[in-house]
């Protein structure tokens, strides 16, 4: 039966991280793109810094106030209906951003987008834990969380060129950039409603034997768990302190990402375009490698505090660095920040899938994921409002990496060492 299990397990790999992958992909890029049109957009439209920070924020408020509900709604609807229409919606909201020509109509499609994508993100969570065993989660999660740093890395030179259309037909490039990058995602949120399954209970593709075998396995480990209703889950502290570092983690990301492509032009001494785009996605290569490694030497070792800890420590320190005017040390910076602050999450997300199941669960995923929402929201205001203040660059990255560090103290405060939270 064991091997049986790996059979089925590995099968079962190949079948839904690829399109869990390519849909992540498409989510990132598509909250994420306004960081490349940064320039052009704001430029062509009248849009202040101090709106293009809000925009970028915004989303994360419609995103973190629904995102509990969402995963419920998944949890009561099934995956295959729940991630094809909100995979639908957020690609025609994207594409709507083409159109958003005032500052009004940018800031109510980006908390439209924000909406849409709720129930994206805290849902995949929560389809690895209805399809993986513990052992092989924080791996498996690790490959889905390969799409965000693949996002900038494909993503990078794709937007670029997309702005090089500037002019053609009569719009500028990052109307060409919003269309196609939203288009993709309709595409594959049709898709989705052929090639999803709500569990392996149901699984198309795999044997009677093999949907036995998976399903078993999933139900003695939920079986080992301590029952808690949805209620008690959201009220239990060990959450909380969960909720609150996701919210650093996901702080330092976006502080990080939506300024990327800007910060490497101005190293680089050119504006956003091509060349500058291709140098951005070399933070992200670094991530794609730590994001394979770390999460599968998590699972081989069964270590999960210390390696998140320290992951997201090493994250804060390239953050700082990266306030360095040469760009060779300010880029190979940039790597370590961003290596650290995407492979450090699959680590964290076998923390709540310890503790919690069921419904219990998908409503804790989704309140974590309102906090590292929050975090997100807050964290390109915080640090154009820093950088105002002291009248420098460096300030914002500087506090960011402050937080990210604290961050990694309250992982290494978290109680028990091996996949305890």
């Amino acid at each position: 039966m064991h091997g049986l299990l790996e059979e089925t397990v590995a099968k079962t790999r190949w079948r839904l991280i690829p399109f869990m992958l390519g849909l992540y992909v498409l989510a990132f890029l598509d909250r994420a793109n306004i960081g490349f049109a940064k320039q052009s957009y704001q430029h062509d439209i009248g849009l202040s810094d101090q709106a293009f920070a809000l925009g970028a924020g915004i989303f994360f408020v419609a995103y973190a106030v629904l995102g509990v509900p969402a995963n419920l709604l998944m949890k009561r609807f099934g995956a295959r209906r729940w991630i094809g229409l909100i995979t639908l919606a957020w690609g025609v909201l994207s594409m709507s951003v083409a159109y958003a020509d005032t500052e009004w109509k940018f800031l109510a499609l980006r908390f439209l987008l924000g909406a849409a994508e709720a129930g994206f993100f805290p849902g995949m969570i929560y389809l690895t834990s209805l399809w993986f065993p513990q052992n092989v989660r924080a791996g498996v999660i690790g490959l889905f969380y390969m799409g965000a740093p693949l996002a900038l890395t494909l993503g990078s030179p794709l937007s670029g060129a997309l702005l090089e259309l500037n002019g053609w037909a009569g719009h500028p490039g990052w109307y060409w950039m919003f269309l196609t990058e939203g288009l993709l995602a309709v595409v594959l949120g049709l898709f989705a409603f052929s090639y999803l399954d709500n569990g392996p209970g149901e699984a198309r593709f795999l044997a009677t034997a093999q949907r036995e075998a998976l399903a078993g396995q999933l139900a003695r480990e939920e079986s080992a768990k301590p029952a808690m209703r949805v209620a008690e889950a959201l009220g239990n502290p060990r959450l909380w302190h969960l909720a609150l570092i996701y919210a650093v983690i996901q702080a330092s990301t976006y502080g990080i990402v939506f300024f990327l492509p800007a910060h490497v032009a101005a190293l680089l001494g050119t504006t956003v375009g091509f060349r500058a785009s291709l140098v951005a996605a070399i933070p992200w290569v670094a991530a794609l490698v730590a994001t394979v490694l770390i999460p599968r030497y998590s699972d081989r070792t069964g270590e999960r505090r210390r390696i998140a800890a320290a992951t997201l420590f090493c994250a804060g320190l390239g953050i700082g660095a990266s306030a360095l005017t040469d760009p060779v040390p300010a880029i190979a910076a940039l790597c370590v920040a961003a290596a650290g602050f995407i492979a450090v999450q699959p680590v964290f997300w076998t923390f709540p899938a310890a503790m919690l199941s069921d419904s219990a669960l998908a409503a804790g995923i989704g309140f974590i994921n309102m906090f590292g929402a929050a975090g997100a929201f807050a964290a390109p205001i915080l640090r154009v409002h820093v950088e105002h203040i002291f009248a420098s660059k460096a300030a914002g990255l500087i506090v960011l990496a402050a937080i990210t560090v604290a961050g990694s103290l309250a992982i290494a405060l978290l109680r028990g060492g091996r996949g305890e939270a």
